[in-house]
């Protein structure tokens, strides 16, 4: 079978976000979500009902929502903070970085329909440069779950975590890859597939992807690594290379430009640690054209069966 999850159902990770969110306000008074007019897509409507005095809506005005959310923070609430990642990263990357990183609040940054999820909105609404933003400031994990299993791990994991944090959630439909009741770890890998000819390292909606293309590859005889890496910062060292050492080459997979994202932050541990061949594929550090979320990813060269044939071009760099 070339498609492991042919006949899947498909889930929007907002829906386990919001899920979780509105269960553990039940249980806790202090947590409290923050939006830009995005009720809707945010997919707050449930919080806003069962909570209404805990969901605060600035407008679209996202820098202001940042500093109410660092507010709140610093008043002792827990701010889930949730906007279009392309807005809350780019519009308000000033307050994430003095607000939020320098001033080391407990505000949970949650960037919503991430990646190029806003598919035929165009380049404007892409969010393909936030691991790169992000990642580059202090204090500020920066994760992106691969289903609704680990997005529901991951906002139980922040509302407990003691600090800032990016979420990076997609609305683009995933099958379950993680079994239900998973326990996120900063800074761990999961090993969802394993191999010594290579390893595929990915995270968000393209892990699902990484899989099949390890599946396609079993079939000519290559045995494809698969590691979910869905914390970026601080990432996972040990398990990148130990996939160096016992795989000899890496292959990246992002919704994201090339520049600073996934690869990069893979590529600076192999650099120092590891040195063996590597290849990233993501957006080539070009604007991303209009179309679905689904087929730009194929047209920047991430289908299944286009990462199956990077992953054997690069097997034959080792030799």
């Amino acid at each position: 079978m070339s498609n492991p999850f042919e006949g899947a159902k498909l889930h929007d990770c907002r829906d386990a976000f919001t899920s979780v969110l509105e269960a553990l306000g039940g249980e806790n008074t202090d947590i409290v979500a923050v939006c830009n007019d995005s009720v809707g897509s945010s997919k707050l409507g449930g919080f806003r009902d069962r909570f209404p005095e805990r969901l605060i809506n600035v407008g679209i005005a996202e820098q202001n929502m940042v500093g109410v959310g660092a507010g709140l923070a610093n008043g002792g609430k827990i701010p889930f903070v949730c906007a279009a990642s392309p807005f809350l990263t780019g519009r308000a990357l000033e307050q994430i970085k003095a607000d939020v990183a320098y001033s080391e609040t407990n505000v949970k940054l949650v960037g919503i329909s991430s990646g190029m999820a806003y598919g035929e909105l165009g380049a404007t609404h892409h969010s393909i440069e936030d691991f790169a933003w992000i990642r580059a400031l202090p204090n500020v994990p920066v994760v992106a779950p691969a289903d609704r299993n680990e997005t529901a791990a991951v906002i139980k994991w922040a509302a407990a975590y003691t600090g800032g944090c990016f979420l990076r959630l997609s609305r683009v439909g995933v099958p379950d890859l993680l079994p239900e009741g998973h326990v996120f770890e900063l800074g761990k890998a999961n090993l969802l597939h394993d191999g010594g000819d290579l390893t595929i390292i990915a995270n968000g909606v393209l892990t699902h992807r990484a899989l099949i293309a390890a599946t396609l590859l079993e079939q000519g005889g290559i045995n494809a690594r698969v590691l979910n890496m869905a914390s970026v910062r601080p990432i996972d060292e040990d398990a990148i290379v130990s996939a160096a050492q016992e795989t000899g080459a890496i292959l990246t997979c992002e919704e994201h430009t090339t520049f600073g994202g996934l690869g990069s932050a893979v590529a600076e541990v192999v650099v120092d640690q590891a040195p063996v061949p590597m290849t990233r594929l993501g957006v080539p550090g070009v604007f991303a054209h209009t179309a679905s979320a689904n087929a730009l990813l194929d047209d920047f060269g991430m289908s299944p069966e286009a990462i199956a044939e990077s992953a054997s071009a690069l097997i034959k760099r080792k030799e």
